[in-house]
């Protein structure tokens, strides 16, 4: 049971206080009854709530998949750039997104973005060993010198990094699987050979792909086939 001043300022984007005035002005209805308080116990799942005279619905979590494009940072809030959330559309802003994991400024493709902690928490926790899949451009051609590395374990000045693989599709482009996430590990992992990383794409998380029909900075929510997907790696 939650109070229905959280419930109502998670579902519709009402502050407390405005929901405060509409109960005090008697417009806040729970299964047909006149709410008179704002510490009212309701069970969100079952209860009919509406406000002022039109029902709202509940959705406890939810999950967005974006298409990041170049130019925005992975936070939820900064003073001198732009961030993931500001490609939220508007009616998902009374929640409290962030996104769940990050990429790098210049780095573009599939994020996820949830009001969910433990859905995020387990996504990102390192036991869990989530792939993620890259398309690579370099500014040097790809060697098989490169394709041996990756498998036995680029190392970097924080370590060996576990075994990962690249397939290369072109001169310059490859396609590289990581089951860690360091600090610009890609772009280090090609450093230690000479090359330099020119264009990077995240195009899958797991099983989970990016969509073709997905924009770059477009956002929707997941689809419950794609929820799955995640949620059999992680669960």
């Amino acid at each position: 049971m939650e109070r229905i001043d959280k419930v109502i300022s998670n579902q519709t984007g009402y502050s407390r206080k405005e929901i405060k005035e509409l109960i005090r002005k008697k417009c806040i209805e729970v299964n047909g009854e006149l709410v008179t308080k704002p510490e009212y116990k309701v069970d969100p799942n079952k209860d009919r709530i509406s406000v002022n005279g039109q029902e709202i619905s509940f959705q406890k979590f939810v999950y967005l998949m974006l298409n990041k494009p170049q130019g925005y940072i992975s936070a939820t809030e900064d003073r001198s750039a732009q961030t993931v959330l500001d490609l939220v559309p508007e009616e998902y802003l009374h929640r409290n997104l962030f996104p769940a994991g990050r990429l790098d400024k210049d780095t573009t493709g599939l994020m996820l973005i949830t009001d969910d902690g433990e859905f995020a928490h387990n996504i990102l926790a390192p036991k869990k060993h989530i792939s993620k899949t890259y398309d690579v451009t370099i500014d040097i051609p790809m060697t098989q010198e490169m394709v041996n590395g990756f498998r036995d374990g680029v190392e970097l000045n924080d370590g060996i990094c576990k075994a990962s693989s690249l397939t290369i599709t072109g001169e310059h482009t490859g396609i590289v699987v990581l089951t860690e996430g360091r600090y610009h590990q890609i772009k280090r992992m090609f450093g230690c050979y000479g090359a330099k990383v020119t264009e990077l794409q995240r195009i899958a998380m797991g099983n989970l792909r990016l969509p073709s029909d997905l924009e770059p900075g477009q956002t929707r929510e997941f689809t419950e086939e794609e929820l799955n997907l995640i949620r059999e790696i992680i669960e």
